[in-house]
């Protein structure tokens, strides 16, 4: 919406009083959180109904070829249908991900919680309060979870966030020593370091865990090398000078590597210091000229000026120049096996896992025949569609289907025949209107 479209939209109320549109909210915000409060009631007797009992369809190994339960609230809570779960999260209009932890976080309270869940349903707790609760105790024991409850069940909005974690530490504690002990040993384990996706100028976060002596040395390493910047002529502010030194203690560390040996010949190999880094451009015939200043940086998902890309090349130790490849076109194979070159063409055209709301990017997918090669389906790219490991499963195991409309454009069915139009710009639920059960 526009500026001038919101203008126009506000002057339709110019005739209505502040009073009189603070009172349109306020109904409106009670609407909100009394469809809320059904919509959980409505995921709770789901969850009942769809309850896996039987101790060998825990999912307990990953892949397994039965509809497992999967525990998505904590310890006593019900394992629920894996792939009806699909069904429910399609519904909802939520990613995989994210769906299976609302879900999760609602069961948590219903069967853990009950205490809380009673305020939610009186109206008294707003849900979101009560999934920052179920957030916090999904990894309790029933005795802490029973504790966090008892505790924060008729003051939760009164309880700030800092105090919340201190009554959930405090219940790991009295309830579960043993746990706490285990918590702290594996603190260290969640130390990482990440450097993310860079953006249209070329620039990236970074970010990570340390252990804290760690962080001080680099910290004062990169310190050191931003004052020895300056000393030496640098017009940039220190911010800038200490982001130029972590680069230039990176390509220190490159020239350690400088000769290499085959163990096997005694061969010694000198190498040019340089970046380490494997970058996949697409350009056009007009982005050579100049008429187009903009190509497209495939891992990045983005487009990137031209400058940009000379840039880095500057800086390349090696340049791979690949074939084109047409995403329109059809090789075919005569086996079940798909090769490189379909697998590079599938995940360019379709860039995602083609399940309903699934994110997953095609490059950490499976390849999926649509129609399956043992019964006359082609190895080939017009019947090869990316599906996540987990949606893969559930597209060959179970009543989930899919119908290819067009190149791009995918039609699901779920098992209670929901129907969710899958294509470039997105999930779209096709689904018309139902009429309400009058007893609901």
């Amino acid at each position: 919406m526009d500026l001038r479209t919101a203008t126009a939209v506000a002057a339709q109320h110019d005739d209505r009083s502040v009073a009189a549109l603070l009172d349109a909210v306020a109904d409106e915000t009670r609407l909100r959180q009394a469809s809320q409060v059904r919509e959980w009631t409505a995921i709770v007797a789901w969850a009942d109904q769809n309850v896996v009992n039987a101790p060998e369809h825990a999912a307990t190994v990953r892949d397994s070829f039965v509809d497992t339960g999967v525990p998505i609230a904590g310890v006593g809570a019900p394992l629920v249908s894996e792939f009806n779960l699909m069904e429910l999260i399609a519904v909802l209009g939520r990613s995989p991900d994210g769906g299976r932890i609302y879900v999760g976080r609602i069961v948590e309270c219903a069967w853990r919680l009950p205490l809380l869940y009673a305020q939610v349903m009186a109206g008294r707790v707003a849900t979101w309060r009560a999934e920052r609760v179920a957030e916090l105790t999904h990894g309790l024991n029933a005795d802490a979870a029973a504790f966090v409850d008892r505790q924060v069940a008729s003051r939760v909005g009164r309880v700030g966030w800092a105090e919340l974690e201190r009554i959930v530490a405090t219940a790991v504690l009295r309830h579960d020593p043993e746990a706490a002990e285990a918590r702290r040993k594996e603190a260290a384990d969640h130390r990482h370091f990440d450097v993310g996706e860079a953006n249209e100028n070329g620039l990236a976060v970074i970010g990570g865990l340390l252990d804290a002596a760690d962080a001080a040395d680099l910290d004062d390493a990169v310190g050191r090398r931003a004052t020895l910047l300056g000393r030496l002529g640098s017009e940039d502010s220190l911010d800038v000078r200490r982001a130029v030194a972590v680069g230039e203690l990176a390509r220190n560390d490159l020239e350690l590597d400088l000769l290499t040996t085959d163990v096997e010949t005694g061969e010694v190999t000198v190498r040019s210091a340089g970046r380490k880094a494997e970058i996949s451009v697409h350009i056009t015939d007009t982005m050579l000229g100049e008429t187009n200043p903009v190509g497209r940086w495939h891992d990045g998902k983005r487009p990137v000026l031209k400058e940009q890309i000379r840039e880095w090349l500057r800086t390349a130790t090696s340049i791979t120049v690949q074939p084109v490849i047409d995403l329109a076109d059809c090789d075919p194979v005569d086996r079940y096996e798909i090769p490189a070159r379909h697998r590079k063409q599938v995940e360019l055209r379709d860039t995602t896992c083609r399940f309903p709301g699934c994110t997953t990017r095609a490059e950490r997918c499976d390849l999926d025949h649509r129609v399956p090669h043992a019964v006359g389906g082609a190895t080939c790219p017009c019947n090869e569609f990316p599906c996540c490991r987990r949606h893969h499963r559930a597209k060959t195991h179970s009543d989930w289907t899919y119908t290819v409309l067009e190149p791009g454009h995918l039609l699901w069915r779920s098992p209670h025949g929901r129907l969710f139009h899958v294509g470039p710009s997105g999930t779209r639920a096709l689904d018309l209107p139902r009429r309400r059960d009058p007893g609901g």
